[in-house]
This record gives C-alpha cells, sequence and structure tokens, in this order.
C-alpha cells in the first residue's frame, strides 16, 4: 500500500469516527463549564480532576498535572504516534472570567442548552475550545494513532492573569510543553485564523501637587490639571508611526479586513494597524473645594506590529518628564508577536476550514491577548482557531452547537495532516 493509500484510509477511519462520536463534544463542554473556575480566585483542581478523568479513558493519553502554586493547577496530556516525528500542541486555559451579577444572566451561568445554543460562563472562553481539542485527542488515538511524531495538550490555569503561572509556567518547566507548532483553541472563529497579537504596556502615571483653598487658587498646584495635560499628551500616541516594513502582516490585515470585521466589529483593521490608547482609572483630588495634590491615572496601550515595547516607554517617559512632579511605572509589557502567515501549520488549518466549512478562512492578526504570544516567545510557531464568542465577559455567553462540532473536525483532520507532513 502506497503512502498517499495509507493516508487516505486512515483519514477515512477519522472521517467515520467523527461520524459517530463528534456529538459528544457538546456533553463534555457541558461538564467542564459546570464546574467553576473563576478568576481571581484562580482554582482550575475541578475542571482539572475533570480532565484528567476524560483523559484516563482515552487510550495510550499520558498525564501530568504541575502545579505552580496552589490552587492554579496545569495539565499536560501526551499522545504519542507510532514512530518518530514531529510534535503538534493543542493548548487552552481551564479559568474564566468572574460570573459578575447573576442578576443579569437569564440562562444558567453553569450550563445550559436552548435550540442551536449552547450557553454557560467560559464555554467560549474556553471551555468549548478545550473540549474539541480533547475530542481531536480522542479521535486519534480510537483510530490507532498512526502518524509519526506526537499530540501534546497543554492545558492552563492561569490565562485570564496574563498566564505567567500557567502556559508560562509550563513553557519554563516542561520540556515537552513545546513544540514544532501550537493549536490554541481560544476564542475566535473558524473562519478567521489568527497568527498573531499586538503587544502592550500597562502604565500608572501619578501626579503630586499643593493643595489649598480653592478661593485661594492662586497658592495651590493641582495635580490633576498637570495629569489632564499628560493625558492629551499620552492620546497623541495614536498617532505613533508604525514600521509597516518590519513584517508583512499588513497585506494579510487588509485582505481579509472585510471578513474580520464581520465577525469582529467594524473598525478592528485601524486596531489592528495602529496604536491604541485606552484610560481605565482616574482618581485625584479629596473636595470639591481644594486644588488636588494628587492624581492617578492607569491607561492600556496596544502595540501593533511595527512597534515596539521601547519604543512606546520611551514616549510615555519623554512626556511625563515634561511636565513636574508626574511619575510613570510601567506595570505589565508585552511584545507584539507574529507567525508567518504562511507556515505549514496555519496552511493545514486554512486547508481543513476550506474543505470542511466550504468556504476560505481569513488569515490575519488578533487584537487580544491570548496564552499563543507566550507560545511565540519560546520559538513556537502558534495560530488561534477557536469558538466564535457570544456575550463574551457579559452574561449569558452562550456559542453554537454546529460550530463546535465542526472544530472537532477541523482539529483531528489537522492535526493528523500537519504531522504528516514530510513524514
Amino acid at each position: 500500500m502506497t503512502t498517499t493509500q495509507i493516508e487516505t484510509t486512515m483519514r477515512d477511519k477519522i472521517d467515520v469516527w467523527l461520524g459517530q462520536n463528534r456529538e459528544g463534544v457538546l456533553d463534555l463542554a457541558l461538564k467542564l463549564v459546570r464546574i467553576k473556575s473563576p478568576q481571581p480566585e484562580g482554582d482550575v483542581r475541578g475542571v482539572a480532576d475533570a480532565i484528567e478523568a476524560i483523559a484516563a479513558s482515552i487510550p495510550g493519553v499520558e498525564t501530568e498535572r504541575h502545579i505552580s502554586e496552589e490552587p492554579i493547577h496545569n495539565l499536560v496530556l501526551r499522545l504519542r504516534g507510532n514512530r518518530p516525528g514531529k510534535r503538534l500542541i493543542f493548548n487552552g486555559h481551564m479559568d474564566t472570567f468572574p460570573v459578575g451579577d447573576l442578576s443579569g444572566w437569564a440562562r444558567n451561568p453553569e450550563g445550559e442548552v436552548e435550540g442551536n445554543k449552547a450557553y454557560g460562563l467560559g464555554i467560549s472562553d474556553m471551555k468549548g475550545g478545550i473540549a474539541a481539542s480533547l475530542m481531536a485527542l480522542k479521535c486519534l488515538a480510537e483510530t490507532g494513532a498512526d502518524f509519526p511524531g506526537e499530540i501534546v495538550c497543554t492545558f492552563a490555569g492561569d490565562e485570564e492573569s496574563m498566564g505567567l503561572k500557567g502556559t508560562q509556567f509550563l513553557l519554563d518547566t516542561v520540556p515537552h510543553a513545546k513544540g514544532d507548532a501550537m493549536i490554541c483553541g481560544d476564542v475566535g472563529s473558524p473562519d478567521v485564523l489568527r497568527f498573531g497579537e499586538k503587544g502592550m504596556v500597562w502604565a500608572k502615571v501619578t501626579a503630586t501637587g499643593t493643595s489649598t483653598h480653592a478661593a485661594h487658587v492662586h497658592k495651590g498646584d493641582s495635580a490633576i490639571e498637570k495629569l489632564t495635560s499628560v493625558m492629551d499628551a499620552v492620546k497623541t500616541l495614536r498617532d505613533f508611526p508604525v514600521d509597516v516594513t518590519s513584517s508583512n502582516v499588513i497585506p494579510f490585515i487588509d485582505r481579509w479586513s472585510e471578513k474580520s470585521e464581520a465577525i469582529s466589529g467594524t473598525g478592528e483593521t485601524e486596531v489592528l494597524k495602529n496604536v491604541t490608547v485606552t484610560f481605565g482609572t482616574f482618581s485625584g483630588g479629596r473636595l470639591s473645594n481644594l486644588v488636588a495634590d494628587r492624581a492617578e491615572f492607569t491607561c492600556d496601550i496596544r502595540l501593533p506590529v511595527g512597534v515596539s515595547v521601547a519604543d512606546v516607554e520611551a514616549e510615555m517617559t519623554r512626556i511625563c518628564a515634561d511636565v513636574d512632579g508626574v511619575t510613570l511605572e510601567v506595570t505589565r509589557r508585552f511584545e507584539p508577536s507574529w507567525t508567518a502567515p504562511d507556515h505549514p501549520v496555519i496552511e493545514t488549518l486554512r486547508k481543513n476550514c476550506t474543505k470542511i466549512l466550504s468556504r476560505e478562512p481569513a488569515v490575519t492578526m488578533r487584537v487580544g491577548a491570548s496564552d499563543a504570544r507566550l507560545y511565540r516567545y519560546a520559538g513556537v510557531p502558534t495560530v488561534v482557531c477557536g469558538l466564535t464568542p457570544h456575550n463574551l465577559g457579559a452574561p449569558d455567553e452562550y456559542i453554537m452547537i454546529d460550530e463546535l462540532k465542526t472544530l472537532v473536525d477541523i482539529f483531528a483532520f489537522s492535526a493528523y495532516d500537519y504531522l504528516m507532513q514530510n513524514a
């Protein structure tokens, strides 16, 4: 039997298995949703226990639990093929946003199905993506693991707080948490494959002045007025020059603008190509009739490919130095990250999405941050392909059930095809 015939036979087996079993991904996703794992508590032990139990029923899967600190538990699942080859990673996170005010929920945040929708806190971000990854792993295991290399699932207990105790911990301490490529099932859409993410700078700016009664304003020095002048200057970062020659990402952003914006909202294209500035908090002063002697704001600055953290920090430093009594503290920073849009793992996903969806997906950048950036920083080519979120971070979060089932197919075939390349 030729290699082509062997691959055709294996793909047929995968197709049959999916036809018989893909429906089970909904129950699996709902099972994970029922187990609470919100940040900032970060207690994912119950979800980790459930995933371990599921993995124990999958033939050939090795499971490891790595604890960065209690109660943050991280899982690594490993399915080895039947001969040497590449290692493909499926990454996901087990923690969720906090549920917030329950009175805003018309549906059960612990999981509910209504028609073609499945509701629940974290079902899109990203317990549905984890369920799809597990089902794809189960598919390839139960059809004989007839592929080279191995598939490793890294399920992190800390992502919503930027992943240092989750995915970053695994990358730093578990050698096989790294691979030749990674597919992340975080929120997104099978119709839009995300190969990169913007960078970020979080800053706190504080101003001090001299307080006096408002009637004697000539004796005071307003910290609030100093701070608002700095805010006006920080807004000019939105026009910061971008080095568009530093990569080939702009043509992809432009090419897929219309399709991506149909899912992510009008204006996304300009956000992806430019620096954005958001002021998150502002506080200052003590009374209406006192000149404020202290004021503070925090801001979130997102950086496109072509602008570095050092560029923005230097400009922020200059802006703050121009005003007496103003200090700058950068509280978090990370650089833009991207994988070559034509990398084999992205091409493999693109081809399978096109075949399974009967339409070509967009291939572009992502406005939000995810653990995908940590893999890129570690030198692992990475792409995000997840579920389309509805009401993300708000009451009645939901996904489309058919899309969840489709994602299983995309993951199973893409994993097999990627590992078979050049085998």
